[in-house]
């Protein structure tokens, strides 16, 4: 890491402070070793004005102090896998990167918990959990990369969250620093507590804009005996949607149970070597856990819920080998969206279950209005289904033609009684639109709590918030 004088927007004594609680071998200051800092999987980009790399809980207070004291954004850091702008810094100033408390600092197998730093990885949590014979829920697709404190910070979640949840139900209290530089301790060591309010869902999916996480207690779910990943392909959008109504409706609920419309076959198609039959219109990928006694009565009953007018095959993978390539064929989804067009817009829109196929009939007539390809794909069973608007920049007409047709999804989402985002979360990207969905009496007490989390109001500035909310002082 190179150091060079001080330089934009953060005064040298306040950057030498800085400096000396961290050493300097842990700040970033010149503008190219900064610039790493200053995107994420948005593809936005904002250059900070310095990078720190804080080690403890102590040093996290003690910057925050002098951020608070001399008005300097700041803007938490896990690995930059959001795809919505939220660890963008987009008023500069000072990037918080976690990459050094990456540290499990218990496992109490005897309690069913964990306890880490917020810059480890999902990842490493389930490698070290499942040693133990546990898991943590949330599997975002991005787990080999993605933080827990980013994880924490959007409420992520993942396939499995049909079945297990999202984040906020499976972390028992944090340990945080507020905007002011104080710490704040939520939730307890149990799984039941109702002692004061509940800040520790308060705080995860605020997406730091009001507290930094430097602490967290992690509820681990023991692993199940047996796992099987079965597939389902249709003939149609409305068979597949009617199966996953059907099979939501039933006992055996999936631990994950994902859709692709035919866009999203044709990339697999052309991507993969997994062989889909060309009239395949819609694919449903699901998976069933539980005891090695019961796990051939939840296949049947899957097989059962699936069997209807358009099903075309329903076929049970037979080994690890084949159901890790169905695996490996969902995740390489994204990615290769990116092979297809130079600009992708990605939202992580929900509907309630019974609406999938108006949402996709809904979708598939804005994809011809307005000449912009969309490809869907994602967490059918809860509704979360990801948008995917394809175009080129450099094709003046579907530059024009990208934000009219996203204003219209979300119209469409809110129509069918939807929510803008289920796990991505609204950064930057989003949050001119959060109107249309939470009311301003809503959102104006959201903006308050904000308030007495973060007064000086440094903490993530310009994210979540439209514009017309601004701290007078800013």
């Amino acid at each position: 890491m190179t150091k060079s004088n001080i330089k934009n927007g953060i005064e040298k004594s306040a950057a030498t402070a800085i400096n000396n609680i961290v050493g300097l071998n842990n700040t970033l200051h010149d503008k190219t070793d900064c610039w790493v800092y200053g995107y994420d999987n948005s593809r936005k980009h904002t250059v900070p004005d310095m990078v720190v790399f804080p080690g403890n809980h102590t040093e996290v207070g003690q910057i925050c102090q002098i951020c608070s004291a001399n008005n300097i954004p700041l803007t938490a850091r896990g690995r930059g896998t959001n795809t919505t702008g939220a660890s963008i810094p987009k008023s500069a100033g000072l990037v918080l990167s976690f990459d050094r408390m990456n540290q499990i600092k218990k496992i109490d197998a005897g309690n069913s918990v964990m306890v880490v730093q917020p810059g480890v990885t999902n990842g490493e949590v389930q490698t070290a959990a499942a040693e133990h014979g546990f898991f943590w829920a949330p599997d975002p697709t991005s787990s080999k990369y993605c933080t827990v404190g980013g994880n924490i910070a959007t409420n992520a979640a993942g396939p499995r969250a049909v079945k297990y949840g999202t984040t906020n139900e499976h972390v028992l209290g944090l340990h945080a620093i507020l905007g002011t530089g104080e710490t704040i301790k939520t939730g307890a060591y149990t799984t039941k507590s109702v002692v004061g309010y509940d800040l520790t869902r308060l705080i995860i999916g605020s997406e730091g804009t009001l507290a930094l996480v430097t602490e967290a207690i992690l509820k681990l779910t023991p692993l199940p005996e047996a796992r099987t990943t079965l597939s389902a392909t249709f003939q149609s959008t409305q068979a597949a949607a009617n199966a996953v109504t059907r099979i939501m409706a039933q006992p055996t609920i999936p631990c994950a149970l994902e859709f692709m419309d035919s866009s999203a076959i044709e990339i697999v198609r052309e991507y993969t070597d997994l062989a889909i039959a060309g009239d395949i219109k819609a694919l449903l990928m699901i998976e069933v856990d539980g005891s090695k006694n019961t796990i051939a009565d939840s296949i049947a009953a899957i097989k059962t819920a699936t069997s209807m007018p358009g099903l075309v095959n329903f076929h049970i993978a037979h080994n690890k080998k084949e159901a890790g390539s169905l695996w490996q064929m969902r995740k390489a989804l994204s990615p290769a969206l990116r092979k297809l067009a130079p600009n992708k817009i990605n939202e992580d829109v929900v509907v309630p279950v019974s609406m999938i196929p108006a949402l996709i009939d809904g979708l598939e007539a804005l994809s011809d209005r307005f000449n912009i390809p969309i490809v869907n794909f994602g967490h059918a069973g809860n509704g979360n289904i990801h948008v995917n608007l394809l175009y080129d920049s450099q094709n003046k007409q579907q530059a024009e033609a990208a934000k009219p047709c996203l204003d219209k999804v979300f119209e469409l989402v809110l129509e069918l009684n939807g929510s803008l985002s289920g796990e991505h979360g609204i950064g930057y990207e989003k949050r001119e639109y959060i109107k249309q969905e939470i009311p301003g009496v809503t959102l104006d007490l959201m903006w308050r709590l904000k308030q007495q989390f973060d007064p000086v109001g440094i903490l993530n500035p310009g994210k979540i918030f439209p514009d017309e909310f601004r701290y007078t002082n800013n």
